[in-house]
């Protein structure tokens, strides 16, 4: 067979990256090693194989692949065999450098930063070369942790978890700033109107401004330098218009940074939120109004919720903050979409969500026997559902309600272990299910008549989540556009 048309790739004893393609950095360094140790100049090489000096100057520097007929000339030329030549290890720690800068220059973080390339030539001391590769290093260390993978995401998301059932999802701290802010206004008792929300905006400094064409990926945008909010103008059905409002302050009350990561960013996200709650139900009035509730044995999601006049979801969320502190009870929320993924939870309380090998619980699907799934049975959507549910981990009554959003209809529940259903209206309930998760045969698998009829004839046309499998967006807040939003800003400014 006549090699001369041969490509060096074509060859199976080829140095190759993971692609099975040749390194042409790496050989070239190797040939550049090999020629200087035998005192050869390029003129010299060039004579023994037959190639012009230019032409193995490019190879030389990794810009150009060799034939395998001039692979093997070179080979013997320098005096090794043609497996060692293609060798997968540098031939020397210098080279090695050499081959890694190399590599980082022609690579897309280096190109993306529009810095001009570093020549690697024999004039590069070796000092140099060992802090050019330190620094790039460190670059893409930094970078990777700005940037949050779903694994980094879901670690993120348990880290916070922990934090909260630590704390028994109660933080004193912004229990007191907002305190500090009802009092200011006048506020005590009731629930806090627009009105009163605009005047802690107005205390803090803040003019709000409405607008149409609020940045799409945005709820609000906070002008720091002229003390603005804008808010939209019209009423999404998804978020109450005084959280909004409220989360927005809360970063400037908590002294919040821009977030150096996801983690730093989702925690921001649960202290503001928990600050909009504390102002929504202070602190004082709530307890007061909870203690009342539960002297009567008539604890409920529902009664909390009319009170305030909030959501259900902004009710149940505020009732473990103050449940364990102040009344002794430990509890569990779920939020779960109707196809019976979990959003979001909390517990202290000992229950037993789904949970992947990292200890996240986000994206994971509950248990279809639990009340959390069983209420999008309910035909009854007026009044909440209750159940006991006997568990692995012990027996827990819950009560649940559904909300449609924009994504769709999901359950929200608050649970307790037997020992606390007593101070709960609906204890009275006559539902109960068994969960043996996470036996797979309590209900991941079909029961066995329905697998005896269609296993093996089945193929359903799957839902591709293909956001679960991209990293988090990036940016200092994850998903928003910076240059929309600036340019929103400026656009608003001289208005």
């Amino acid at each position: 067979m006549n090699n001369a048309g041969w490509n060096l790739s074509d060859s199976p004893s080829t140095d190759s990256g993971a692609n099975g393609e040749l390194d042409m950095i790496a050989l070239g360094r190797r040939v550049r090693f090999l020629r200087k140790k035998l005192g050869l100049t390029l003129d010299d090489l060039s004579a023994k194989v037959g190639a012009a000096p230019s032409q193995l100057s490019l190879i030389e520097n990794g810009k150009r692949e060799p034939k395998l007929t001039l692979l093997q000339h070179l080979a013997g030329a320098l005096g090794v065999g043609l497996e060692q030549l293609l060798g997968a290890e540098p031939p020397s720690r210098r080279a090695a450098l050499e081959i890694e800068l190399e590599r980082a220059q022609r690579g897309p973080l280096y190109q993306s930063l529009g810095l001009p390339k570093v020549r690697v030539s024999s004039r590069l001391s070796t000092e140099v070369l060992e802090s050019l590769v330190g620094l790039q290093h460190e670059l893409e260390r930094r970078l990777d942790e700005q940037s949050a993978t779903p694994e980094e995401a879901r670690r993120a998301n348990v880290e916070l978890r922990m934090e909260m059932r630590a704390r028994n999802n109660y933080y004193p701290e912004i229990e007191v700033q907002a305190q500090e802010l009802l009092t200011k206004v006048g506020h005590d008792r009731g629930p806090l109107s627009h009105h009163v929300a605009a005047d802690i905006a107005e205390h803090l400094g803040f003019d709000l401004h409405y607008v149409g064409d609020l940045p799409h990926s945005t709820r609000s945008v906070t002008d720091l330098k002229n003390h603005r909010i804008y808010l939209t103008q019209g009423q999404r059905s998804d978020h109450d218009p005084r959280s909004v409002l409220l989360q927005a302050l809360g970063h400037y009350v908590l002294g919040h940074q821009t977030p150096r990561n996801y983690a730093d960013f989702l925690r921001q996200r649960v202290y503001t939120n928990y600050f909009a709650a504390s102002l929504l139900m202070p602190e004082r009035a709530t307890v007061d109004f909870l203690k009342e509730a539960k002297a009567a044995k008539e604890l409920a999601i529902e009664d909390i919720r009319d009170a305030f006049a909030v959501s259900y979801e902004t009710a149940a969320h505020r009732f473990t903050n103050l449940a364990t502190e102040h009344l002794g009870i430990t509890t569990h929320f779920q939020k779960v979409h109707e196809s019976g993924i979990l959003h979001k939870a909390y517990e202290n309380d000992g229950v037993n969500f789904p949970a992947d090998h990292t200890g996240a619980i986000e994206g994971q699907a509950v248990c279809r026997f639990w009340t959390s799934r069983a209420v999008f049975e309910v035909p009854d959507k007026f009044r909440a559902f209750n159940q006991y549910t006997d568990t692995a981990v012990g027996t827990y009554w819950c009560t649940a309600r559904t909300e449609r959003h924009s994504s769709g209809e999901y359950s929200l529940s608050i649970g307790v272990p037997y020992a606390h259903v007593k101070w709960f209206r609906g204890r009275d309930t006559t539902e109960r299910s068994q969960s043996r998760c996470p036996d797979p045969a309590c209900c991941r698998q079909p029961p066995a008549a329905l697998s005896a009829q269609w296993a093996g004839n089945a193929w359903p046309s799957t839902r591709a989540n293909s956001h679960l499998l991209a990293a988090m967006p990036q940016g200092a807040f994850p998903g928003v556009d910076e240059t929309e939003v600036y340019k929103f800003l400026a656009a608003h400014e001289g208005r």
